[in-house]
């Protein structure tokens, strides 16, 4: 069974949930004026670290997509749990480098550790949680017609990086570096997230891919959502990388995950109430589908990105996009 299929079925049968319904980047619970939000994620060493990651990167991003999820319900971190599941054939050195990279997040974030636990496992496993709060949760299902789509940051270069990486290929230290960051550090936008709360309609983090992440929020919401090709902030890197592999540089901003940017909906109005970096790059409107627009040529978009227990292992391999 997919990722998709398991969840439906889970859902199928879990009835008794929180104060608002599951299937958001986390759950809450509302309590008088404040509503506490909680969210877990598994970090998986075979299918989350690849060799090239440190153990401080596993830790680091351990709690980076955890707290992710707590922004994207524009809600203000205020703990993180974790279970540790450990191969018997683990080293001291290599957990000591995920302890020190979990402290490292936590004071990025300046999040305390409330609880841990320990356990012996076949595979290395993370599976945190990360509390919040927040008077006015997002949701990935308000989004109204006709509303401005944005984006923080870029999108792309955390495939890209991996693919430099599994290819072995010879590009500059510069273009390796901006890749690296987003595909061996990335970082969570917290601050970002919680200025949204009371001013976006719906959010949804990139976790998946952004193409996928469209395709959620605009089914959630009951809206169809337009994406204009040439607003997608996509760095030169990745166009130089693309180049270099004969890849889509669109196709490869739309696959990408793990970037943990946010995505977002509010109305045109309300984008000068923003005091933080992001890009306009699409709308809502009146219909249903997630289509992607080039210059005067318009069609569906292609549902591109990761997913568990599915045969899409390597989204860089992906149909381009043509128009």
């Amino acid at each position: 069974m997919r990722e998709s299929e398991i969840i439906e079925l889970f859902l199928g049968h879990l009835k008794r949930q929180g104060d608002l319904p599951l299937g958001d980047d986390a759950g809450a619970l509302k309590f008088g004026k404040a509503w506490l939000v909680a969210t877990n994620d598994m970090l998986v060493r075979k299918t989350d670290v690849p060799d090239i990651m440190t153990p401080e990167q596993v830790g680091f991003k351990a709690v980076t997509m955890n707290v992710s999820d707590v922004a994207a319900m524009g809600a203000k971190p205020i703990g993180f749990l974790f279970s540790l599941g450990i191969p018997s054939d683990s080293s001291t050195g290599y957990l000591e480098g995920i302890a020190r990279g979990i402290e490292k997040a936590l004071e990025f974030y300046e999040v305390p550790v409330l609880s841990a636990d320990t356990n012996e496992a076949d595979d290395l496993i993370v599976d945190g949680i990360a509390l919040g709060t927040t008077e006015r949760p997002i949701t990935r299902s308000g989004a109204g017609s006709e509303e401005t789509v944005c984006i923080t940051g870029d999108v792309g270069r955390a495939l890209t990086g991996y693919l430099v990486w599994k290819n072995g290929l010879d590009v500059s230290k510069g273009t390796r570096r901006a890749l690296y960051e987003k595909f061996l550090e990335p970082k969570a936008r917290v601050k970002e997230g919680i200025k949204l709360s009371g001013i976006a309609t719906a959010a949804i983090d990139v976790s998946d891919g952004l193409s996928k992440e469209l395709q959620t929020l605009a089914g959630m919401s009951g809206v169809g959502v337009e994406v204009l090709a040439e607003k997608l902030p996509i760095t030169e890197e990745v166009f130089e990388v693309a180049e270099m592999l004969g890849l889509d540089p669109l196709t490869l901003a739309l696959s990408s995950g793990e970037e943990f940017e946010l995505v977002f909906t509010l109305p045109k109005e309300l984008l000068g109430r923003l005091d933080f970096e992001c890009t306009p790059i699409g709308r809502t409107f009146r219909g249903n589908g997630v289509y992607i627009t080039n210059g005067e040529k318009r069609k569906e978009m292609p549902v591109l990105g990761w997913e568990h227990l599915s045969n899409r292992r390597d989204p860089g391999s992906s149909t381009p996009i043509t128009f």
